[in-house]
């Protein structure tokens, strides 16, 4: 995970839409980047949909919401549009953005160890620097975690 007080990793990724997006695109505004590992699961629809729920009181906040995993751009728009998701997701193919962020770890499933997106938050502020990580986070309670933190 990466060092609270260090300045977050510049990026370009597609959206679920096809078009480029990058972290310097949101400056002055807090962004919260949550890496996720997979479209279509219980556990990231879940997150997702809680993050959607809530997307209205994150903007009231000034605060941006965006997603990122592995699948392609389709996955996020079938993913967009099954769950009626407000926000950014975003396409990591290459998994560049996920490394960079440190996200990109060893897991353990039933016994066996696999390499895969450690479900993790970071919270950025208006200047890009990294206020808030949190690792591991529970799908679930992690959006409403997140918009307390930004009380």
């Amino acid at each position: 995970m990466l060092e609270i007080g260090t300045q977050a990793p510049e990026f370009t990724l597609p959206d679920q839409n096809g078009e480029l997006k990058s972290l310097s695109d949101f400056r002055g505004q807090k962004v919260i980047l949550y890496f996720y590992p997979k479209d279509m699961t219980a556990g990231c629809a879940k997150q997702a949909c809680a993050f959607g729920e809530l997307y209205p009181q994150f903007r009231e906040k000034g605060a941006a919401v965006i997603g990122i995993s592995k699948d392609s751009v389709a996955s996020h728009k079938r993913f967009e549009e099954k769950y009626g998701l407000p926000f950014t997701l975003l396409s990591d193919t290459e998994k560049s953005v996920i490394q960079a962020y440190d996200v990109w770890k060893e897991k353990k499933l039933y016994g066996k160890i696999n390499m895969g997106v450690v479900r993790t938050t970071y919270l950025i502020d208006e200047n890009g620097v990294i206020i808030k990580a949190f690792g591991k986070v529970k799908a679930a309670d992690n959006p409403a975690q997140m918009l307390g933190e930004l009380e």
